[in-house]
């Protein structure tokens, strides 16, 4: 069987097991669960802290995982992202009093406070500026209130909580992270877990692309049919075939979902008429 690591709880939780039903594959049904088998699709899940993640990954235990590319280089595992997954969107950034910084050349010398210190730490020396870092766990936002650092360095996300604490951040963003698929760095292509390791991120990409496209339908004059694919080219190529009133045809194809509303005003106003979105729930490209 495929042994998947899972977030048990959190921010990637909750939408990793949506993601996860949607291309398949069985969840657990109460939080208590650490551990489930779907055996239809021989999977074995394994639900754990998301800072784990990448730790059981690399030694090789599990097969793959889902985490947050903030934690898995933080946690410095040999292990390496396969495929992002578009959620959990955060970016990481410097904080401080407003005034006492305006780049990352303004921490020589100073404390920063953080709970990702593989980061900082990284980060920092890479950019070759020489100062110190404190690990704290959880909130980090009163560390300089309580004069245990002059910045913080953590995920932001509204910047609600850092504007609440008479904080600012400053600086270019040390990095963006969202949830991943992650995998033992270096493992064996050869490995007999591979079809299956394919064939889970072929269902996890068709999620994605589920998501992020709609069918849309519509009939429109021949003379307009041009002009009409021209708005929706589709992925390939759209569908098109001829109605049983002389000089019409019915298109189909895929189109961004984003845009759905716009190609369709731009449709009506060329002639198309009956025009329809549907959601896609998968698909395979």
């Amino acid at each position: 069987m495929l042994r998947i690591a899972v977030p048990n709880k959190g921010s990637l939780s909750g939408p990793a097991a949506d993601m996860l039903h949607e291309a398949g594959y069985q969840q657990r049904r109460e939080s208590k669960e650490l551990r489930i088998v779907d055996p239809v699709n021989e999977v074995e899940f394994f639900y754990l802290r998301p800072r784990d993640i990448a730790i059981y990954v690399s030694s090789g235990r599990l097969d793959i995982g889902i985490t947050g590319r903030d934690l898995l280089i933080d946690s410095d595992a040999r292990a390496e992202e396969i495929l992002p997954l578009g959620f959990a969107r955060s970016t990481f950034r410097f904080a401080a009093k407003p005034g006492q910084a305006r780049g990352i050349e303004d921490l020589t010398g100073k404390t920063v406070a953080t709970s990702y210190e593989g980061i900082v730490a990284k980060h920092l020396v890479d950019s070759g500026i020489d100062a110190s870092v404190v690990h704290l766990d959880g909130a980090v936002e009163t560390a300089i209130e309580l004069g245990v650092a002059e910045v913080i360095a953590d995920v932001v996300e509204t910047g609600t909580s850092l504007r609440n604490a008479g904080l600012e951040v400053f600086g270019e963003p040390i990095m963006r992270s969202e949830a991943i698929v992650i995998r033992r760095t270096g493992a064996d292509t050869e490995d007999s877990a591979e079809p299956k390791v394919q064939q889970f991120l072929r269902r996890l990409q068709g999620v994605l692309v589920a998501r992020t496209y709609v069918m849309m339908d519509y009939d429109c004059r021949v003379e307009q049919l041009e002009k009409a694919v021209a708005l929706t080219p589709g992925l390939e190529s759209p569908t098109v075939s001829p109605l049983h009133n002389e000089g019409w045809v019915a298109v189909r194809a895929m189109v961004p979902a984003k845009e759905a509303q716009r190609i369709m005003d731009d449709l009506y106003e060329i002639g198309a008429r009956a025009i329809l979105t549907t959601a896609i729930h998968a698909c395979r490209l």
